[in-house]
């Protein structure tokens, strides 16, 4: 793939220290230690990219917006409290509005279909897509180019949000670090989600929001659990570098002073939640359906900007408020009094809708979070607005309405109710008014049903190809590459010649081998395929170091054969090392392998449940009625070593087994061991019912 980062080939580079001396950054380990330490040093990393990329961005952003809208249209949008709380000017230039913002829209297109179309649009969808049909791989220009013209679209006026460039930005370098460090496909993925929250955590200065967002994001109705640690890392570490260098304030000020305190206010969100609901899908609709006209058009993709900018320069001049992101119009609904007229306030959401549609839609770059928060709020303000002298109870400002309103519109139809909950009560510094939230959030998510503002959602991690083997094998997530090692070990030495290399090779039937240096730690591997790249009479003289291929996939002997099969499939390899700690090599493994391991564990019906602790395996059983364990006291078996049954269930109860326990034809028996025992503890489960010698390593 194009821009795809691969490993250098220097053996002691920074990589080779990470990957071979610490050891904690391999695929598939299963030890909490090692796991934390992984993840914890990798959200660091994350975090750090997703706190400088904000600043950066943000930079750019202010800097865009004082070029095009203040020098050329002599125009200043309001900031809202925590960036400098200054109202809005009066438009100097009108006349120049329409030509300022198609500007915009046209260096914006110029930029992104000449270097990265894929940094079109809103980038939270981009990532959510690489996440799920891409491996978690991000090409490295789209940083660059998503970054710039996304500030330039938003800069020149372009309704847009800032969390999208920012997740792209962060959820791009995530990827590019999994790259680099050759990180299998799940890593690389958790990585790229990881970064997509940490950026909007950052920029939003929202961290538990982002962290949950980075979980929650990827799925209509389901969450990636394992994206919720490293989140949480990134998120802080990001959160903490933007806060040093743009302040602590809560975007939008902290709002102390506001809390639920009249049940009867309760319709009054179920009410708003409902409406909300029903706006959110307006939004979606009108903003794919905008999209869809756009692309429709016989134009050059680069020039269709320029229509979608003027058309939102022409919606400008009559509401100033749907330019840029809106926050500094949001405020206002925090504040009071309220220095929005009514009618601006009922036009403000629906003319949001339409200026997002046309300046994301014809092919420019920014955000939808944020322009869906402006829409919600503004939303949620008007309905205060209109209601607050009539209905009994509602709320002294319109500032709770307004909150709420941010959370259910947005939290509905992206599916992330937990994650923009938390994110509105951190930007707003007020977590008081969750109650009436979770009812409003709730019925948005009721009423949005299936739509979605992020099309590359999939319903659950089952319909996801990035789990496509964890749920359509579940049995092989439950068995470990250990137990698929079924050959003896053949490896070469970096001095071996090529020659004999191909030798042994065609003696053994074998399509490639590992190459170990002298510590027996893998250096390579070489395949019939790379011994054909050389002359036939060089090969006598050349060592198999000249021809191998340095930084091979290689899978952890601790992984999860799905892991395995998805390295396999990923990197379209038949075979591949087993390695263990400090890349110590002890087996190969094939597809062929996971099958056959597959297929002996479905007749067997022994399955491999969690490791209680580091050192210890939970292996289930269900006898057969031909098994040879059928029938016989627990006293009689002759259990391999390290073994101990700690329960027996039968007919929907559990026994306690003692010595004197008769299994029967049916019994689901669960058996305590150490993984050095496993495999032996596996085959008198599910094979002979004869107890053979404790395996201590590998053949």
């Amino acid at each position: 793939m194009a821009d795809e980062v691969r490993p250098p080939d220097v053996p002691r580079s920074l990589r080779s220290a990470l990957l071979r001396r610490l050891g904690w950054v391999r695929t598939g380990t299963t030890s909490p230690s090692r796991y934390f330490a992984r993840w914890a040093v990798l959200g660091v990393l994350v975090g750090i990219a997703a706190g400088l990329g904000a600043i950066v961005f943000f930079w750019l952003l202010q800097t865009g917006t004082h070029l095009f809208l203040g020098r050329l249209a002599g125009y200043a949008p309001p900031a809202p409290l925590g960036e400098g709380n200054h109202g809005a000017s009066s438009l100097g230039r009108p006349w120049v509005l329409p030509l300022v913002v198609a500007l915009g829209g046209l260096l914006s297109g110029l930029l992104v279909f000449t270097l990265a179309p894929e940094a079109e649009g809103h980038g939270t969808d981009a990532a959510i897509d690489a996440f799920h049909h891409k491996g978690g791989r991000v090409r490295a220009r789209v940083i660059p180019v998503k970054t710039l013209a996304s500030a330039i679209t938003i800069g020149s006026g372009g309704s847009a949000g800032r969390e999208g460039p920012t997740a792209q930005i962060s959820a791009g370098v995530g990827s590019l670090l999994g790259q680099w460090l050759g990180l299998d496909p799940n890593d690389r993925r958790i990585l790229l989600a990881t970064g997509t929250g940490a950026g909007i955590g950052a920029i939003f200065r929202a961290p538990l929001g982002g962290a949950v967002l980075a979980a929650e994001i990827l799925y209509t109705h389901d969450m990636e659990i394992e994206a919720l640690f490293p989140g949480l890392i990134a998120s802080i570490v990001g959160y903490t570098i933007f806060g040093a260098w743009a302040g602590w304030e809560p975007i939008f000020g902290a709002q102390p002073l506001l809390g639920f305190t009249n049940p009867i206010q309760l319709l009054y969100y179920a009410a708003l939640g409902l409406i909300c609901g029903f706006v959110g899908v307006l939004y979606a609709k009108t903003f794919y359906g905008v999209t869809d006209i756009f692309h429709r058009l016989q134009l050059p993709n680069w020039f269709k900007p320029v229509i979608g900018g003027a058309l939102v320069g022409l919606l400008g001049l009559v509401l100033p408020e749907v330019l840029g992101t809106g926050y500094g119009w949001l405020q206002e609904g925090l504040g009071a009094p309220l220095t929005i007229s009514l009618w601006a306030l009922l036009l403000l959401p629906f003319a949001k809708i339409l200026a997002t549609s046309l300046s994301i839609g014809s092919g420019g770059s920014g955000g939808i979070f944020g322009p869906g928060m402006v829409i919600g709020g503004t939303l949620g303000t008007a309905l205060w607005q209109l209601s607050h002298t009539v209905l009994p109870g509602m709320p002294e400002s319109a500032a709770p309405f307004t909150i709420v309103a941010m959370a259910a519109l947005f939290g509905g139809i992206a599916h992330a109710p937990l994650a923009v909950m938390l994110m509105v009560g951190e930007m707003t510094g007020n977590l008081s008014l969750l109650a009436p939230a979770m009812i409003a959030v709730g019925l948005a998510t009721l009423v949005t049903g299936d739509h979605t503002i992020y099309t590359s959602q999939l319903p659950t991690r089952a319909d996801s190809p990035a789990h496509r083997y964890q749920f359509s094998f579940p049995l092989l997530n439950t068995l470990s590459v250990r137990d698929a090692i079924g050959r003896a070990l053949f490896v070469f030495t970096a001095q071996t010649p090529v020659a004999e290399a191909e030798r042994q090779l065609l003696e053994r039937n074998l399509p490639g081998a590992p190459v170990v240096n002298e510590r027996h730690q893998l250096a390579g591997v070489v395949t019939m395929s790379d011994i054909a790249t050389l002359a036939p009479e060089q090969r006598p003289e050349k060592p198999v170091a000249a021809i191998m291929t340095r930084q091979p996939v290689a899978v952890d002997s601790e992984a999860s054969l799905d892991v395995a099969l998805e390295l396999l499939a990923t990197n379209q390899v038949s075979w591949a090392p087993v390695v263990e700690a400090r890349d110590q090599v002890v087996g190969v493994i094939t597809a062929a392998d996971i099958v056959a391991t597959y297929r002996t564990a479905l007749r067997w019906t022994v399955r491999r449940l969690h490791g209680i602790t580091a050192d210890t395996v939970l292996l289930e059983s269900r006898i057969a009625p031909d098994s040879p364990l059928a029938g016989k006291a627990l006293r009689e078996l002759h259990f391999p070593g390290g073994a101990l049954v700690v329960s027996i269930h039968r007919a929907g109860a559990t026994v306690l087994p003692r010595g004197s326990s008769t299994l029967e034809a049916g019994d689901l028996v669960a058996v305590l061991t150490s993984p050095e025992s496993e495999a032996s503890v596996r085959d008198f489960l599910g094979g002979t019912g004869q107890a053979h010698p404790v395996s201590a390593g590998f053949s």
